[in-house]
């Protein structure tokens, strides 16, 4: 699961992405909040963790602007703020959850999982011979379970929840590796493995625009 972090305390921030990552998530941490909206042109996310109190931009607004281009990716917010009013306009505004500071690290955890089964009920995904379970990171072809590298397995992972649509290599580039210097070809030899494992024509190309699952 891929997270957007938006804490401006370096320290907390550093904590957070830190326990996280010890729990299996890939975390992109910003403590600027206008970096945000660029980011989002770039990379997907699975959920959002947004604080209130930052500077140069109010946690209500940048909710407010992401929802204006995003409608469906959980956000959950991280706060001190504890008044109902600070809730209601968040939930208002599109915020999914609500977790005011202090908190339990194990609690945000299990938000954060809540949230994602939540946006993806369907946990088993069917697409012709080839079975997907979401939260088992499981792929299966004809029954028999894929020996899927991490990095394999979340390609895949993007493709299926974009299927019916291409995926362009810089979007899997973002997703999958965030700031580390890799290049497309590295993408290529991931879909080549793939490829081999998968049934014939399951993922699909197209020059200029991408992969696909349909």
């Amino acid at each position: 699961m891929k997270l957007l972090l938006v804490e401006d305390d370096r320290l907390l921030g550093e904590s957070l992405k830190e326990f996280l990552e010890s729990e299996g998530f890939i975390v992109d941490w910003v403590y600027d909040p206008r970096e945000v909206m660029d980011l989002l042109e770039v990379s997907s996310y699975d959920v959002m963790v947004f604080d209130l109190m930052m500077p140069h931009l109010r946690g209500e607004d940048l909710i407010k602007k992401v929802r204006e281009r995003d409608k469906e990716t959980p956000i959950l917010v991280l706060t001190a703020k504890h008044r109902i009013e600070d809730k209601r306009t968040c939930f208002e505004l599109g915020a999914d959850d609500y977790l005011t500071k202090p908190f339990d690290m194990e609690e945000l955890v299990l938000r954060i999982k809540a949230l994602y089964r939540r946006r993806n009920p369907y946990d088993v995904i069917a697409i012709g011979r080839v079975e997907v379970c979401l939260s088992k990171e499981v792929v299966k072809v004809d029954g028999k379970i894929l020996p899927l590298s991490r990095k394999d397995w979340m390609i895949l992972k993007f493709l299926i929840e974009n299927r019916g649509c291409y995926v362009s290599q810089e979007k899997i580039l973002n997703y999958v590796w965030g700031d580390e210097p890799v290049g497309e070809d590295v993408v290529r030899a991931h879909i080549k493995n793939l490829r081999k494992l998968l049934p014939e024509g399951f993922i699909q190309t197209m020059k200029g625009r991408g992969y696909k699952v349909e």
